[in-house]
């Protein structure tokens, strides 16, 4: 069986599959399910072209990866064959762990159990099944292989993931401003100290990068409707564990009702070992599922939150540079009793919250810019435009989103 394959994507044109292990492990059940986990989650409710999945982004980010090996490879830099094939495996599974709208299910359904946690768990049942062909990816993505710019390339402020999603997302919501030229600032990239590094005539294409990163996520990630409705996700399932865990009967899939009904650590899946299999069954379907046979569900709060969401009938959303007033909270408290809210309701009617965009983690995580003598600066200091070391400043919005209008069900 020819496992060459070439696939056609509409960011970058054709990728390549490379390799018989590459292609098993497009192929496995674990990176299959990702077709059906969108890359953006609920983003599709503000730019209605936002609908490519993860599995679009994995494969961009080792299409990005093997670019960046053979820029590095012509620069003189020995990268073998299998450290070669690593590195794009490292990449291509570095989501396996993201649950259905990622951030939220972690934030009511796996509590504390952060999704690279659960990648690394995915990585390591995989190279079980495939007798230790991922060892060098893992040790990759893991960050112990000893040559540690392979790691950089996987997960820094300059990796190959945040390449391709800035691309990706924004050729997919129409916000061109989030365009970053990644094939000039690939071939800017270089070696020096065992780091991952930029050429100073890449200054420009650097500084186009971080401001990029910038823009999209006050234009995309953290736009206000988005996060009204990231507001709603959760609230809804908050109040479907809440009904379950006081033995009312909801309809969920099995997978979905597994983690509905349990709180799961990640030493549980070292225990139960089906769990990781439940977890595999688990996308956006077994969501959007649950939140349309709710809606018609007893309980008027979860059926009227899941009326809303299906609907588009957003929560409120207002930004502020402070946290909100107790006075501020009060009245809205007032206007939702008035509308019939009970006070032991409140709460999922009404959500306040904080989000923050930091642009460009110096302290962190450093990009070092490799200057025509040899010296690597920190790319704040490297450039001249007095921006860049602003983008290292966290900014930080409060918000509050209630449901403006809202009328029980049942």
């Amino acid at each position: 069986m020819n496992k060459r394959k070439i696939i056609n994507d509409p960011v970058y044109g054709f990728i390549s599959i490379s390799s018989d292990l590459l292609y098993d492990l497009v192929d496995h059940p674990y990176f299959q399910r990702l077709r059906r986990i969108k890359q953006l989650g609920l983003a599709d409710v503000v730019y209605p072209g936002a609908l490519h999945t993860r599995f679009h982004h994995a494969l961009g980010a080792m299409h990005l990866m093997g670019q960046a090996l053979k820029v590095l490879q012509q620069k003189g830099h020995a990268i073998s064959e299998p450290e070669f094939e690593a590195a794009q495996a490292a990449i291509l599974l570095h989501d396996l762990g993201h649950g259905p709208f990622s951030h939220v299910l972690e934030s009511v359904l796996l509590q504390h159990v952060a999704h690279e946690s659960i990648t690394l768990v995915m990585m390591k049942a995989l190279n079980r099944q495939m007798e230790g062909r991922l060892d060098l990816a893992i040790q990759m993505f893991e960050g112990t292989y000893p040559r540690k710019f392979f790691h950089q390339m996987v997960s820094s402020q300059l990796d190959m993931d945040r390449m391709d999603y800035l691309n990706r997302d924004s050729f997919y919501t129409g916000v061109i401003e989030g365009s970053i030229g990644a094939d000039r600032l690939i071939k800017m990239l270089d070696v020096s100290e065992d780091q991952l590094v930029v050429e100073e005539k890449g200054l420009l294409s650097i500084e186009n990068f971080l401001h990029a990163r910038r823009l999209m996520y006050w234009q995309v990630y953290l736009h206000k409707t988005l996060l009204s409705a990231q507001a709603m996700l959760t609230q809804l399932l908050q109040r479907a564990r809440e009904l379950s865990e006081s033995g009312a009967t909801l309809f969920a899939t099995p997978d979905f009702a597994r983690f509905l009904h349990n709180n799961y650590s990640l030493e549980d899946f070292d225990i139960h070992q089906d769990l990781l299999d439940s977890f595999n069954g688990l996308d956006d379907n077994d969501v959007w599922a649950s939140v349309k046979g709710w809606r018609t569900h007893s309980d008027p709060v979860l059926s009227t939150l899941c009326t809303m969401l299906l609907n588009r009938q957003l929560f409120k959303i207002t930004f502020y540079d402070a946290p909100p007033s107790e006075a501020l909270l009060a009245d809205l408290r007032g206007q939702l009793l008035e509308a019939g809210i009970a006070e032991e309701q409140m709460d999922y009617f009404l959500v306040s919250g904080e989000t923050t965009n930091w642009a460009y983690a110096k302290e962190l995580d450093p990009i070092r810019v490799k200057m025509k003598g040899g010296a690597l600066l920190d790319i704040a200091d490297a450039s001249d435009i007095p921006t860049i070391k602003a983008l290292t400043k966290i900014v930080r919005k409060y918000y509050v989103c209630w449901a403006k209008n809202v009328s029980l069900r049942g």
